[in-house]
């Protein structure tokens, strides 16, 4: 993990699965180059943001169980 934020791309997006359905206890996640960024959608003006490389989300996404 990075310990500041990295530069974000103009026109990039943050945003929420699918699974989350309109709720307000949400992650929301914006790809930022090689950088993704990840917060908390209740504070999402003023509360932290974790980045974490490209590479260590893929590893993430790849120990969840499957929602198949």
């Amino acid at each position: 993990m990075t310990g500041s934020t990295p530069a974000v791309a103009a026109g990039t997006s943050w945003f929420t699965s699918s699974y989350s359905v309109n709720a307000t206890d949400c992650v929301e996640v914006r790809f930022a180059g090689d950088a993704v960024l990840v917060r908390d959608s209740k504070n999402c003006l003023h509360g932290p943001t974790l980045a974490v490389t490209t590479t260590e989300w893929a590893a993430f996404l790849e120990g969840l169980p499957s929602l198949h």
